[in-house]
């Protein structure tokens, strides 16, 4: 049956299919808006519709209605090409509607397009890079995130290190090599480890144990044991140093059997020494295995190394582990008749085991002497004994502790901030995670985005919202934007404390900015305002989260296929 061009277009405009709103979204850079005056002269409104009408004369009918040249879209990774023209008239030329886009999705946009040819593609980058700088952090960022293929990152590799801020360094090639582990695109590794060799790079120890993890973390352990008895093709010397690497691969995925019996067969093939018996001794102590990790400190004292402070934590670390605290309170006693003074790790792995038993009198003692020793705490130290008490609800004693760390000049990481922060604002009031939010303020610490997010949480339970958009503020001066999260905490507070009209502000303030809130948050916005008589708001409401709402879900769908306007 034949459908008028009109009532075509009206079904389109009015059809519950979401994905068909693309065609009209304000955030469209292709088609306008189309009005009944643009309506083509050729057409008459007034034409019923016709059961003899030729499906060409519908589509000669609607090109008509949605005059679209190809000419007149601006090309997207070329923006410096000649301006179109239709006869003697210039079109106006339109920006990249990609602008709005951080450098690494603009280049790692380029690979969703499938263009062909590798001249083509690198023109393309070139094009999307535009005057940015690119450099090793934007490398890491681009090839980390997304899903890229093997062959994109190669080609994507091979034209970043042609760029001026980008060489063929030892840092830029430990990137790319990570980045292809940990996809398990190992062909295109080794290929790229092999490479460097041939370019006159001189691959590091870091390097080494990129490729080596890969391979254990994927249990591939054949390959990376493969790959040590071929090292001279690649460029670096077999090794005790080598050797060490790959021990302490195998010991960090755990598999410290596997370690200790390469320790066994190497001998005699590699030198061994000491750190390679500390690091198999550390692997059986994380596991608290006592009687292996005595077996290997026997082998280590018969080959005639002694037992240093390393050996000592890692002993200390593993009865703890077995719940043996008085054994590695003799262990740690032994020490001074030994004539080794203990060290920062030493008290660590003291401390920690007091810790585990929640025995915080002891773990005080032991975080004085330390003091007296002029041995200095660091920021082990402090995280294992803060964690401890918060876990306790010992919120009093974390905040003294946390207090000390920062007059000791020990700056915590913001995700050590994090950590303290989490357990904190799962139970009680904010009080106490606000008191350890100000205190690293005051001292410059760096805060994340997730501990604000999770003090945003709380407080919003708590409807302290005086508080709330103070620390909004604060995030913002951090440089911090915003997210759909915050505004949705933002709201989510102010409705418990009845401020709807500030939150009503805070709702459109995230629509004007194209977030759109979850059905949960505008449910209770929505529900309140009813509540409280205010219909009128609420339909306004209403019209706007409509309107987000089929834009998220046209973004969806333009995302799905690899747009990026």
């Amino acid at each position: 049956m034949a459908v008028s061009p009109l009532r075509f277009i009206v079904s389109i405009k009015h059809s519950r299919y979401l994905h068909f709103s693309f065609f009209f979204s304000p955030f469209s850079t292709s088609i306008t808006s189309i009005n009944s005056n643009q309506i083509s002269p050729n057409l008459n409104p007034n034409l019923n519709p016709n059961p003899n009408a030729d499906e060409s004369q519908i589509l000669n009918e609607l090109s008509n209605l949605l005059p679209i040249r190809r000419t007149t879209i601006p090309n997207l990774y070329f923006p410096n090409s000649i301006t179109p023209s239709i006869g003697n008239q210039t079109l106006i030329k339109k920006s990249s509607p990609d602008g709005f886009l951080p450098i690494e999705d603009k280049l790692r946009g380029v690979f969703i397009q499938k263009l062909k040819g590798k001249a083509s593609i690198e023109n393309a980058l070139s094009a999307a890079l535009g005057d940015s700088e690119v450099n090793v952090d934007v490398v890491s960022r681009v090839l980390d995130r997304g899903n890229l293929g093997g062959e994109a990152m190669i080609m994507f590799f091979d034209w970043v290190v042609k760029q001026p801020g980008v060489g063929r360094d030892v840092g830029v090639y430990n990137v790319v090599i990570k980045a292809l582990g940990r996809r398990k695109f190992f062909d295109f590794m080794v290929g790229k480890f092999r490479e460097m060799t041939n370019k006159g790079v001189v691959p590091s120890c870091d390097t080494l144990m990129i490729v080596m993890d890969s391979f254990v973390r994927s249990r591939r352990l054949s390959r990376a044991m493969e790959v040590f008895a071929e090292l001279e093709a690649f460029g670096m010397k077999r090794d005790t140093e080598a050797f060490n690497v790959l021990l302490r691969c195998l010991c960090k995925r755990s598999h410290v059997g596997i370690a200790n019996s390469l320790l066994h067969s190497m001998k005699g093939k590699v030198v061994v020494d000491c750190v390679g018996y500390n690091v198999v001794i550390g692997g059986w102590a994380r596991l608290g295995k006592v009687g292996e990790m005595e077996k290997c400190l026997k082998e280590m004292v018969d080959d005639g190394f002694c037992a240093d402070c390393r050996t000592y934590s890692s002993v200390i670390e593993c009865v703890g582990r077995a719940g043996q605290v008085d054994d590695a309170l003799k262990i740690f006693k032994s020490m001074k008749g030994e004539s080794c003074r203990p060290d920062v790790r030493v008290y660590n792995a003291m401390i920690a085991n007091f810790v585990s038993v929640e025995d915080f009198g002891e773990c005080m003692i032991y975080y004085q002497d330390m003091l007296n020793n002029d041995c200095a705490p660091d920021l082990d130290t402090y995280k294992c004994i803060i964690s401890g008490l918060i876990k306790a609800r010992k919120v009093a004693d974390a905040l003294e502790m946390f207090d000390k760390m920062l007059h000791h000049g020990v700056t915590p990481t913001p995700g050590v901030v994090t950590s303290f922060i989490e357990p904190l604002c799962s139970f009680g009031p904010p009080h106490a995670a606000m008191m350890l939010y100000k205190s690293a303020r005051k001292y410059g610490c760096k805060i994340s985005v997730t501990a604000y997010k999770l003090l945003f949480m709380r407080l919003s339970r708590f409807g302290k919202c005086a508080m709330l958009l103070d620390l909004w503020n604060e995030m913002q001066e951090c440089g911090h934007s915003s997210d759909m999260d915050v505004y949705e905490y933002v709201v989510n507070g102010l409705c418990n404390n009845g401020q709807l009209d500030t939150a009503v502000f805070v709702m459109e303030e995230a629509l004007r900015k194209g977030f759109c809130p979850s059905r949960l948050i505008y449910s209770k916005l929505n529900n309140k305002l009813l509540a409280f008589d205010k219909s009128d708001i609420a339909y306004k409401l209403f019209l706007k989260i409509r309107r987000a709402r089929a834009s998220e879900n046209a973004r969806k769908y333009w995302r799905a296929n690899g747009w990026h306007f």
